[in-house]
């Protein structure tokens, strides 16, 4: 097993990601205008792992919860540190049984995890290269 451990920015919130293989885990960009706007960015970046290999620490607060339509239609599920406002996770409704897509930011060592795609690439900033040797998908259904 590999363990992975990550916290908010002020610590309040801490969580662990236990993986067998890093292969278990997939880090993309995510370049639509609702990563864009709450990342504060130009692109989300989120390491989707099995909902099985979450769990926030016993001496983590508990996050605060946001639940909205992520602008298609679905709900999409976000937790956060209400101290500091960072944000630990999100999920869509399709995924919420199975995946977690945890904030690569958020990990103690967040380039243990490089990225393996980009998503919604024809919303890339102009200014923005293509990310080299990783898939690349204009939507998320291509």
């Amino acid at each position: 097993m590999v363990l992975y451990k990550g916290a908010c920015y002020c610590k309040a919130i801490k969580y662990e990601i236990d993986i067998s293989s890093p292969d278990e885990a997939r880090t993309s960009l995510c370049h639509c205008k609702n990563c864009k706007r709450f990342f504060g960015t130009a692109f989300g970046l989120t390491t989707k792992i099995p909902v099985k290999a979450f769990s926030y620490t016993s001496e983590s607060a508990k996050p605060t919860v946001h639940e909205a339509d992520n602008g298609s239609g679905s709900l999409l599920h976000r937790e956060f540190c209400s101290k500091c406002g960072s944000g630990i996770l999100e999920y869509g409704a399709a995924a919420a049984q199975d995946f977690r897509y945890v904030m690569t930011g958020t990990l103690d060592d967040p380039g243990a995890l490089p990225p393996k795609g980009e998503f919604y690439c024809i919303n890339r900033e102009k200014w923005m290269p293509e990310v080299p040797d990783i898939f690349h998908k204009d939507r998320i259904k291509d």
